[in-house]
């Protein structure tokens, strides 16, 4: 019998009915206009608001994998935990999660290596109702043929943990990292851009840690940026925006950002 997480925010956070939600992704992928990178991110930071005030600041970062439609086969995604509290990074202990897009398996390879690790725990009720891993999967489902995935909710847990786990599953470029962030919660629009822009830049200069008040998913983002340095990553801002100029008034915004990391050529010194 396998085991499917169903989706929690299908029809609240993004379209509920698959052709609504193939043509809003694809919109909002062609819609993006992506760096030319030159060559595929190894990790992505996107944030998960609903897509119609995140949707395109996502799609930034989602367009510059479209080459890597066939070579990436396997994600390994993290996102903060809003409503269970987990010590650790949980894993679902599923067999696949859904989406109105079709179902997507779970690399149960992935899932024994990790079952001997300590900061690792199964927790279906931290998975069940989250959406910060739940709003990436229907572009990922755009745009890669066939992946699979290693999803971890992550709660209470050290840079170092998190690095740690990064580490093990790191593979080479069949293995893409999607850390999953919002950024500031509920700032006037001008004090947003502020807070945001230097958060961007701690990022960009791979400089944690950051707090939950700079960016909600702030603790699996401190371990990406000590991963970063170890595998001397280069990240890139792609697109820095909040809600006042997507959807929303500007009295309270959120922030959002999209950010690539880039592998130094080998040759590099």
């Amino acid at each position: 019998m396998h085991q499917i997480r169903q989706p929690a925010v299908a029809g609240t956070f993004y379209p509920g009915v698959s052709s609504t939600l193939a043509r809003d992704v694809t919109a909002l992928l062609a819609a993006a206009h992506p760096a030319p990178l030159g060559k595929l991110p190894k990790a992505v930071i996107v944030p998960h608001a609903g897509y119609v005030y995140s949707g395109a600041i996502a799609a930034a970062a989602y367009a510059s994998l479209a080459a890597g439609r066939d070579q990436i086969t396997r994600v390994v995604l993290l996102g903060p935990v809003h409503r269970v509290p987990v010590r650790g990074l949980a894993l679902p202990g599923v067999d696949g999660f859904a989406t109105p897009l079709g179902n997507i398996s779970i690399d149960q390879a992935a899932v024994e290596l990790l079952g001997t690790m300590p900061q690792i725990v199964t927790s279906a009720a931290a998975h069940a109702w989250e959406h910060s891993l739940e709003v990436q999967l229907p572009f990922l489902q755009a745009l890669l043929n066939n992946f699979s995935l290693i999803p971890l909710a992550v709660g209470d847990a050290t840079p170092e943990e998190i690095a740690e786990v990064l580490d093990a599953l790191w593979g080479g470029p069949e293995t893409l990292i999607v850390i999953s962030s919002d950024l500031s919660h509920f700032l006037p629009y001008a004090s947003a851009q502020t807070v945001d822009r230097e958060t961007a830049q701690r990022i960009l200069e791979l400089r944690g840690p950051l707090s939950h008040e700079q960016a909600c998913g702030g603790t699996p983002i401190n371990g990406m940026l000590l991963a970063a340095r170890r595998h001397h990553l280069q990240p890139l801002l792609l697109d820095l925006r909040n809600s006042g100029d997507t959807a929303g008034d500007k009295e309270r915004v959120v922030g959002y950002a999209s950010f690539a990391f880039m592998e130094e050529p080998a040759h590099a010194h």
